[in-house]
This record gives structure tokens, sequence and C-alpha cells, in this order.
């Protein structure tokens, strides 16, 4: 009989950590993804020699200790290392200027003075100071050990101890970013920028994103001894670390498997049924999956149980890609990052205002053939899914606007490498429908638009007992730090808090 203790639909990195904890913790998991391959979100095609990336690009916190990065923990808690490249730099093309910036204060701060002089400088030094309590309250109590949906009251206790001397910072955590920066920052360069980190952080402006999870990128971004990590081979590394873990604790995982509906036995979720037809008994069922494909997988009785409705719901946008594979003779220094600004007065959630690239075979040439780069260039939840939902793939007038769309692409780039056109030997263009495809996500979208100032991320639990969730949908919300802590915080109400404590113990948290 296929029957398991777990059951966890998707294996974006939230379900990979999940399972992985589960089955370190000795229980029966199955994870069942849609795709021919485990990553969601997070993973790469290869083509002609070149490895293509598709997910995350910008990683740090992993392969330090200690950290406060919730995947970097989860993965010393699997013992499971990723080989990684330090590096610091990054190319930064706004209407300020075109310059190279590296991650850590002193660089920026000279950054700041050069664009815009002392009086600046002055205004960051005290942002940086307004920011410092909440970074230390963010590494005195780790994200992956104070879910709020189990802390009690003498955890409290025992934890204000910690953060005593940062107490009136406190209520600041939970709120927008952007009250922080209201209270510190007046200079245009300066808000445009924080807003700018906010928006890649998040797919929402500073005021509507979790002050936490921006100290917490502060605090790994701004150090004097700061740096950037890129997993040599890519994100599929950091998938294949989470995987080769929960497969060696006999979890098992099961690809091209997409889930119908979850089962119910007495009003408690006992298993699901998958599209072949194929049926699966659990005690426990967790969904990967986003708010709106979550409520679809429940009967409709269950789905009114919920709160907020989806239909309630604001998505993110959702993105252009463009993939290129080009000659690589001649070209010197190139960054391993760029990303371009049009017009800050536009703001940064303007569709085609902002491009974010990455060229990973700068640091790790195994990514392209020799003599060869391959890039990746995405717009940031920033394109509309309205213009694109009644379009099919195999259109003519599809395949017009999505050269027209991503032009931007080549537009930015020609800023870095002035003669790219004439280098590229593959390019590939993805747009909302393309994302959809790949990423099983509503209308493309980056994931729920949930501003901080109006509360936090439902949590893991539902209304329907023993069916939780984890992923971006749920809090902490959105990027690998947060979904890696809501599969620590399902797989903890799972298996519950005294075994969980149990095994973070083993990693000092």
């Amino acid at each position: 009989m296929n029957k398991y203790d777990v059951i966890i639909i998707g294996s974006g990195i939230g379900g990979l950590c999940c399972g992985s904890i589960l089955a370190l913790a000795g229980k029966k998991v199955l994870i069942a993804e849609a795709h021919s391959q485990p990553g969601g979100v997070a993973h790469s095609f290869n083509m002609r020699g070149y490895k293509f990336e598709s997910g995350p690009s910008l990683w740090s916190g992993i392969g330090k200790w200690p950290t406060t990065n919730p995947l970097g923990q989860i993965l010393r808690l699997l013992d499971e290392k990723v080989e990684l490249i330090k590096y610091q730099g990054w190319h930064v093309n706004v209407p300020e200027g075109e310059f190279n910036l590296e991650v850590g204060q002193e660089p920026f701060k000279e950054r700041i003075r050069l664009l815009r002089g002392e009086k600046s400088v002055n205004e960051w030094d005290s942002f940086i100071s307004g920011i410092r309590p909440l970074s230390q309250i963010v590494s005195e109590i780790p994200l992956l050990s104070s879910s709020p949906e189990t802390i009690n009251f003498l955890e409290i206790i025992k934890l204000a101890s910690k953060f005593l001397p940062n107490i009136k910072s406190l209520p600041k955590l939970n709120g927008g970013f952007g009250d922080i920066v209201d209270s510190h920052l007046s200079d245009p360069f300066l808000r445009n920028w924080v807003d700018l980190l906010s928006f890649l952080i998040s797919g929402m402006p500073m005021h509507d994103t979790n002050s936490a999870a921006m100290a917490t990128l502060f605090d790994e971004w701004f150090k004097p001894e700061s740096y950037l990590e890129y997993p040599k081979g890519g994100s599929e590394s950091i998938v294949k670390a989470l995987v080769d873990a929960f497969k060696k604790n006999g979890g098992e995982l099961i690809l091209s498997s997409k889930v119908k509906a979850v089962n119910f036995s007495k009003n408690i979720a006992s298993g699901v049924t998958l599209e072949n037809g194929s049926n699966f008994i659990s005690n426990f069922v967790v969904m990967n999956t986003d708010a709106w494909t979550s409520r679809k997988l429940v009967p409709q009785e269950f789905q009114k149980r919920w709160s907020p409705k989806a239909k309630d719901i604001n998505k993110c946008g959702s993105f252009l890609h463009i993939h290129l594979g080009f000659d690589a003779s001649g070209l010197q220094n190139l960054p391993i990052h760029a990303i371009h600004v049009d017009n800050w007065e536009r703001g940064i959630t303007a569709e085609r205002n902002v491009a974010v690239f990455s060229i990973p075979s700068v640091l790790d040439k195994s990514m392209a053939p020799k003599g060869k780069h391959v890039l990746h260039g995405y717009t940031p939840a920033n394109e509309p899914w309205e213009i694109w939902k009644n379009l099919k793939s195999n259109e003519l007038a599809y395949k017009e606007l999505k050269e027209e769309r991503c032009s931007i692409f080549l537009k930015s780039l020609r800023n870095i490498i002035p003669d790219i056109d004439n280098r590229i030997e593959i390019k590939l263009l993805g747009t909302p429908l393309t994302h959809k495809k790949y990423t099983n996500t509503y209308c493309g979208s980056y994931g729920p638009a949930l501003s901080a100032s109006h509360g936090l991320f439902p949590g893991c639990k539902t209304s329907v007992k023993n069916l939780l969730t984890c992923g971006a949908s749920t809090f902490p919300g959105i990027g690998i730090p947060a979904v890696s802590a809501s599969g620590a915080y399902a797989a903890e109400k799972i298996m519950g808090k005294k075994e969980y404590k149990k095994l973070l113990k083993t990693i000092d948290l």
C-alpha cells in the first residue's frame, strides 16, 4: 500500500526543505512533483553545452557559519555541503551613472560620496544605525527556530533577554520597511536604491516589504566582510544537495506526477490523487504550491474556510526572460551580475523599467562551452499578466509581442557588451506564459502581494486538520531564505516542537 507519514505536493525549495527535515527525523515522506525535474523556480536546463539558469541568481549566507540565512542553516543541519565561489561585485546602470559596486558598507559609502556628496553619506550612516538593532534581533533569534505559530510564552520570556537592549525596535520588524526609510533617508538616490533592493527581494516596494527580511539582507550585504556566493553548477547544486539529503534518509521523490486533488477522511487530510489516477495515503499533506493553486486542490467546502479568500489576494507581477549563449572572445572583466534601471521617476514597479542580468560563466566555466558565456536576464516581477493571458504561444501576435517586449534586454546589454548582437549563438525569450508553464504559478506571478503594512503572510497551518502549506504564499513570504524557513515551520508542526528543537540543537540553534 502507498502509505506515508507525509506527502508533500511540489518540490520547490520550501517543499524540499520540509521533506528533508522530516526524513532526517525518521518520517516516511513522499514528494510529488508535476515537472520532470525538482526545484520549482530554482531550476536550469541544458542546450548545446550551455547550462541556462532560470531562477534565483543572488545567493549569500549559505557557506558561512554562523549565518542568518535559513537555507544555510538547513544545509548545515542536513550535513550537506555545496561548493561555493565567493565574489563581491556587480555592475549598476542607473540614471545617476554607470559603475561597478561591491557589497559591503565602505564600497557603497564611497559610491554615495562620489554620486551625492558627504551629506548623503551621513544620511546613510544614520539609516544603517537605525537598521542595526533590527539586524541584531534577527541574528539573536534565528528565523528557523522561531515559528510565530508555535512559540509559547515561556520561550518569549527566554528570548526577551536576548533582544532586551533593542526592545524598542522589536515592533518595527513586522512592519513595512519603508517606514524605517522615511525616518532616515531623504536623498532621492538612496531612497530609490533601497526601494529597488526591496522590490528585488519581495516583488513589492519598500513600504510593503517586511522589515525583518530587509534587516536580514542588510546584515548580509553591508558588513565590512560581506560577500556574495555563487553555487558552482548553479541553483541546480542547491536543489541537488536538498534532494540528496532527502533521499539518503529514505525520502521518495516522484517526478512528472501532478497532483489532481487532496483527499480527506472525516474532514482530515488523508492523502492525494495524481492526475494519472494513482492514490497515495498519508497522515499529513503539505502543499508547496501558491495560494491560488492550493485552494483548487481541496473541495469547495474547505476552500470557504480559508482566509484571506483567493479572490481577495493581490498578486505580484510576472516576468520577461532572456537566455543567451554567446561568444566570449576578447571580452574582459565582465560582471557576473548587472542591473539596469531606466527611470526612477516611473517607479521600480513600472513595467520594463528594471532589468537584471546574470552571467554565471564569468565565475563558473562549466556553465558554458569553452570560449563562450551564458546569460540569464529578467524583468523582476513587473510584467503585467493581462496583456498576455489571451494569447497562444504558437500565434504570430504572441511571437511579435514577445520580441517587442523583450527588446529591453539587448538595449540594456549593449551598455556592457556593445557588439552583443553579433556574438549571440542561442537566444531564448520567455514571457509570463512561459513562466507560468514551467513554475506552475498563478498567472506566472512571483507570489502573493501581501503588504507588510497590513500584516504578516498566513502561517503554515490551514483551516483543515493535518493539511499544511509552505512556500512563497506562506510566512515569512517570498524569496529563498523565506521559503526555506516556511518548509522548516511545516516540518516542525508535523514532527512536534520537542523533536524539532532537538534537531536544531545539533547545530546550536
